[in-house]
């Protein structure tokens, strides 16, 4: 009965959801599904598992308590192709009125086969950004009647770069209502979204387990792009009274190399690699030779390594990249001594892309990052693409007076953070045993 008295949804569909064995509804769903009911436009923020598309799925079939047109009301945008089947699959799950017609679109082979299924009839379009834009750009989607479009996954559109035909499309929908599903929300996300969504709700959950772990202290940099990543761990390392022993995570051996390079021109061989590919560049063999170098502060490992590393005793853990397994950074911040008094302080650098990876931990750990705000002197680095349209616009002209690499532009409202008191470095050094 909570289905119904609650939530308000129509009989028959209180039927089905209680065959399919949901007894109850998730938060997510309580908190969102009397708004989508009532016509208002929403962004969801949950994670994995929190029941998303159950929700919208529940939305949509709500509203078709007449016989459909075959004319599509609903347009549904997945980033992938196996995910619009497995919003199908649901919609099969839960639809007991089978004159509805669910038609999905999706880049493969044979895109007559998909205009055709749509020209007999589709009152739900479930699709692809892409492939739906195409078909659109061909006439063969009628867009007219749409008055609810849904976007899930819309972090991961981000990710795959299909901001441009999600706008569009929207863009091509009359007055209507829009949902959008995320795990995580951040600045190019909501730039995406900022053309069509006018004043929505917003509700958020967080999902994080019961019993938090046991780590060590933790701080998240939210960074716009490598180049700024690459500028705040140049500050960070440069302070060599706080930064005595450093280990630094990079995915890739590209990534490493770039980081030596920039480290190396002031820091020379207190930078090193954990087992270098080369002979000649500085590097050990195993994390004990560089605890004990008295020389040597700053020790890069890529996560293309699988060896297990001792991190005990090391005062800082910076993750410069992100692993793609959430258990390769849980192992190395889960604190396995928390009677120690020696600190550790795991710091992790985070562009808005990779922040749906933050969430999965946050969600494993059971614990929020606390957010640290950038340096005053951090050096922003602009986008790539930006300053190639800048240079398109501007000819470039010599001049003697222009100012150096170092003038960038700097984040508005920051305020530094990092720095700590000097009593508080003696505290923290005195605690260090190298």
């Amino acid at each position: 009965m909570v289905w119904f008295e609650k939530l308000k949804l129509n009989k028959q569909l209180v039927r089905s959801v209680n065959e399919a064995g949901f007894t109850n509804p998730t938060e997510l769903q309580l908190k969102t599904l009397t708004r989508i009911v009532g016509g208002q436009d929403i962004i969801a923020i949950g994670p994995e598992g929190s029941g998303k598309t159950t929700t919208y799925v529940l939305g949509v079939l709500n509203r078709f308590n007449y016989a459909p047109e075959g004319v599509p009301r609903v347009l549904i945008l997945v980033p992938e192709k196996e995910q619009v089947m497995a919003v199908i699959e649901q919609f099969e799950l839960l639809n007991k009125n089978k004159s509805i017609s669910i038609v999905g679109l999706y880049v493969a082979p044979g895109i007559e086969a998909q205009m055709d299924a749509l020209a007999d009839g589709a009152d739900i379009v479930v699709a692809t950004p892409d492939r739906a834009r195409a078909i659109y750009l061909k006439l063969a989607l009628n867009l007219n009647k749409v008055d609810l479009l849904v976007i899930d996954d819309a972090d991961m559109m981000v990710k795959k770069g299909l901001q441009l035909p999600v706008v569009e499309l929207a863009n091509s929908i009359g007055r209507g209502q829009h949902l959008v599903f995320t795990e995580v929300m951040h600045s190019k996300l909501e730039k995406m979204l900022a053309p069509f969504m006018n004043q929505p709700a917003i509700i958020e959950i967080e999902e994080l387990q019961e019993q938090p772990l046991q780590t060590h202290p933790q701080l998240l940099y939210n960074v716009p792009n490598f180049g700024t990543k690459l500028n705040l761990l140049n500050l960070f390392l440069y302070d060599d009274e706080l930064f005595t022993k450093t280990v630094v995570f990079v995915n890739t051996k590209v990534n490493a190399d770039k980081l030596y390079k920039s480290l190396y021109g002031r820091l020379r061989d207190a930078v090193a690699f954990l087992n270098p590919q080369f002979f000649d560049t500085n590097g050990f063999k195993n994390i004990e030779d560089f605890k004990a170098a008295e020389n040597s502060r700053v020790l890069i490992v890529t996560n293309q390594n699988n060896e297990t590393v001792d991190l005990s005793g090391i005062p800082f853990l910076i993750h410069f990249d992100l692993p793609a397994e959430k258990e390769i950074f849980m192992e190395r911040i889960i604190n396995q001594d928390p009677d120690n008094e020696q600190e550790t302080l795991a710091i992790t650098f985070a562009t808005d892309l990779e922040l749906s990876l933050v969430k999965k931990i946050e969600q494993a750990s059971g614990k929020k990052i606390p957010t640290a705000t950038l340096p005053d002197e951090l050096v922003i680095e602009k986008e790539i693409k930006a300053k190639k349209e800048e240079a398109d616009k501007k000819p470039a002209k010599p001049n003697a007076d222009a100012p150096g690499a170092a003038f960038h532009e700097k984040k508005a409202a920051n305020s530094k953070t990092y720095n700590f008191s000097s009593g508080q470095k003696a505290k923290m050094n005195n605690k260090r045993k190298h």
